[in-house]
């Protein structure tokens, strides 16, 4: 019996230490680099459901590149689980391209006009290093004139971009959030 709990506490620890090291959610390891977000871009007014692209450029001196990490704060409802993007290989280095949230939300048939968010990404690498933290605050309005047609600045107005990936978070209408709680990471 007692050799069954230490092989199954034995073998629960070498999943912790690898899942941590693996994931980047480790201590930054001495001699690495971060990566770095040079630029950024995403309008910030359109209607619920509205396919919202969010620009992003970032390089990373230890090709490390692994995953995106996206976290939003709701207005009058609080913070959302954060969510992961992993990288594709060919981005390790260095990274061009917009990242895709369909606002239309499975949990919320509706937001109310001018419910406002703010977006927070960031750029982990493998040896645990988080990158600068950029912010794109969006507003919900309908009245707003073809959200679809911007001009895109540089460097995103030179051909096509990567989609990296979708943003899946759910929004919750503040009003019909159970008990006005807000959730916190």
């Amino acid at each position: 019996m007692n050799t069954k709990r230490f092989l199954c506490f034995l073998g629960v620890t070498m999943a912790m230490t690898f899942l941590t090291a693996y994931a980047g959610w480790a201590e930054p390891k001495p001699g690495t680099n971060a990566p770095m977000i040079t630029h950024s871009f995403a309008i910030e007014k359109g209607y619920y459901g509205y396919v919202w692209k969010i620009y992003i450029e970032a390089e990373d001196p230890d090709g490390d590149m692994y995953k995106i990490a996206s976290v939003v704060d709701h207005t009058g409802y609080g913070r959302y689980p954060t969510d992961w993007i992993i990288l594709k290989p060919q981005y390790r280095n260095r990274v061009k391209g917009y990242l895709q949230w369909n606002t239309f939300s499975s949990k919320s048939s509706y937001l109310k006009e001018w419910n406002q968010i703010i977006l927070k990404v960031s750029i982990l690498d493998k040896a645990g290093n988080e990158s600068n933290v950029v912010v794109f605050p969006f507003t919900f309005e309908s009245g707003v004139k073809n959200p679809y047609k911007y001009s895109l600045p540089a460097p995103f107005d030179q051909g096509d971009l990567a989609k990296l990936g979708y943003i899946l978070i759910d929004l919750i209408e503040p009003t019909m959030a159970s008990g006005g709680n807000s959730r916190e990471d």
